[in-house]
């Protein structure tokens, strides 16, 4: 009896019975009540025995130099297991699902993580955390009437005496910052004082045209309420002065649920460039596969995907099959779930660690001999 019991113990040995080995002499059936086994410690994957050593040196019974072997080889492996997977000291950070491994980059941004101990950490990379939405102003946002700007830029260039822009040119500045836009495409000036003077009064007859009367689109507020209520890091982008956004921001009662902002001031360029949207990516300490960017315009969509982030195009001011090149198209953007951010910021690890595979070009093999030439031919 005892003989089975023993090789079915944790440890492959028999059973201790007062500090003493029994040994099953004769065929008849012991008691067992005053067998008791030692208490185990579990260590993650292994199971610790502490054994009470024996001063008996009988023949049969395991010696003291034997258990004092077991016992070191079983601490041994206790403090091995130990320091590989138990936070070392002064480590005190908190894990953020980057995997600093060498040549590896982008780093492994996993939502979930097996390898955690803590259900809680593991429990919060399961939610919605390790990903951010970046939100664009008008159009996203708030309402955005088009003819404004294109009025705005009429009066500049009648006060500046220079030449009405055409409507194309003012399609083509659409979200340039206005020195980028005075500078590089209407070729106003060169000159950085005289452009920035240009760019602030720019901005001045725009805001007197519009009045500070900000309407909030449908279904952005309740939108924005649902990522705060999973904790999703919001940022919000603008080529717009930052005093103008914060007052605007203040006026709709949505100034504290964004953590960043990035506006006019932040930046050196403006769209179709992805600076703002990797900067504020930065700002919110997260990797550009891991954020989703909401926009109207195809400018939009191509920087956000030149910073590799997914992007939500919402049909606010063109049409939906002008806007394909999104990730995702709704006309509101209480349309979307958490479902459908998670399913678009889902990026799996072998498109970060892979490269892009090269393609070859394959030669098609001439037959033909040109060396030799057909003599009927002359």
């Amino acid at each position: 009896m005892v003989d089975s019991i023993a090789t079915t113990s944790l440890l492959g040995h028999r059973p201790v019975c007062g500090g003493n080995l029994i040994r099953d002499v004769s065929a008849k059936r012991k008691s067992l009540n005053i067998c008791r086994f030692t208490p185990a410690e579990f260590l993650g994957g292994r199971v610790v025995v502490s054994l009470p050593l024996t001063k008996s040196k009988q023949d049969g019974f395991l010696s003291c130099s034997s258990i004092k072997a077991l016992a070191v080889e079983l601490t041994r492996e206790a403090y091995a297991y130990r320091e590989d997977k138990l936070p070392k000291k002064g480590n005190s950070k908190i894990d953020g699902g980057f995997d600093r491994k060498p040549g590896l980059w982008p780093p492994e941004n996993r939502a979930d993580k097996p390898s955690l101990r803590n259900p809680l950490l593991r429990q919060e990379r399961m939610g919605c955390g390790w990903l951010g939405a970046i939100f664009e102003w008008e159009g996203v946002l708030i309402e955005e009437n088009p003819d404004l700007e294109k009025q705005a830029w009429l009066v500049l260039a009648q006060e500046e005496g220079k030449l009405s822009p055409p409507g194309f040119v003012i399609k083509r500045i659409e979200g340039m910052k206005n020195e980028q836009a005075i500078s590089e495409v209407l070729c106003w000036s060169r000159d950085r004082t005289e452009t920035r003077r240009m760019a602030n009064r720019k901005e001045e007859i725009y805001q007197a045209l519009q009045g500070g009367i900000y309407s909030l689109m449908p279904g952005s507020k309740e939108f924005v309420g649902v990522l705060m209520h999973y904790k999703i890091p919001m940022a919000l982008v603008s080529t717009r002065p930052r005093k103008v956004i914060e007052s605007a921001m203040g006026e709709v009662g949505i100034v504290e649920n964004f953590s960043v902002i990035v506006a006019a001031e932040d930046v050196h360029r403006g769209k179709p460039d992805p600076e703002m949207f990797e900067y504020a990516a930065q700002l919110l300490n997260f990797i550009p596969e891991r954020c989703i960017v909401f926009g109207n315009s195809n400018l939009t969509v191509e920087a956000a995907h030149d910073a590799r982030m997914k992007c939500v195009a919402v049909a606010s001011k063109h049409p939906v099959y002008e806007l394909g090149a999104a990730d995702l198209v709704v006309r509101r953007l209480d349309e979307l779930s958490v479902v459908d951010l998670k399913n678009l910021a889902a990026v799996e690890t072998s498109e970060f660690g892979s490269p892009e595979p090269e393609l070859e070009m394959e030669l098609e093999k001439d037959d033909s001999d040109t060396s030799s030439v057909d003599e009927s031919f002359w």
